[in-house]
């Protein structure tokens, strides 16, 4: 894929660095928790994207993303369990500052169902496999490059938005400044998860 390899790592580096969901959720974790939190939330939401493209790629996904009813009960799958993370981002009291308490975190596993969920990842997915793998002899192979370098684009994308995060911890250093980050970051992702939905990528 010499061709279309610049291409499709502009493709790559849009989708994964602007804001959506995942990137928002990273944010919020990294500012209250730290940047260790995040880490989880990196691996585990790109693996999640990048196999989602391999999927894709060896037909194993490609039907589900043309089946209306799939595509439904996908989204309100994910709105649901988006509209979840943000109350409980919300409703934080603001102890939640303290990283030492224990305290229910989204990890690897978690960020990477929440891709399996989002039809705009399938969609994306779809996208890379119908413009970027083309036909013919080694597709096989191509499309296990296009995942790995997704993979590897996306990293330090939402590692940027990892050590946004981090930093802005430090302008919120009080227990109510860090609740009025708390609630203005639910409310975007609530709304970023709506939007999302109405108005699909």
């Amino acid at each position: 894929m010499p061709s279309t390899f610049l291409p499709f790592l502009l493709f790559a580096f849009v989708a994964s660095i602007t804001p959506g969901p995942t990137n928002i959720l990273v944010l919020s974790n990294s500012a209250r928790h730290g940047l260790r939190a995040a880490v989880p939330i990196i691996l585990g939401a790109c693996a999640g994207a990048a196999g989602i493209v391999l999927a894709v790629g060896s037909g194993i996904g490609e039907s589900l993303v043309h089946l209306p009813q799939v595509q439904t009960a996908m989204q309100w799958i994910g709105i649901a369990w988006l509209s979840y993370l943000a109350w409980q981002i919300f409703s934080a009291p603001a102890q939640a500052i303290d990283t030492d308490a224990p305290q229910k975190r989204l990890g690897l596993l978690g960020a990477a169902s929440l891709q399996l969920v989002n039809p705009k990842t399938w969609l994306m997915a779809l996208a890379v496999v119908s413009v970027f793998a083309g036909q013919g002899e080694g597709r096989e192979a191509r499309v296990l490059a296009l995942s790995l370098v997704f993979f590897a684009v996306s990293l330090p994308c939402l590692g940027m938005w990892a050590l946004l995060g981090a930093g802005s911890a430090r302008l919120v250093g009080s227990a109510k400044a860090m609740q009025r980050f708390n609630r203005c970051m639910a409310i975007l992702l609530l709304a970023s998860a709506w939007l999302g939905m109405w108005h699909p990528a």
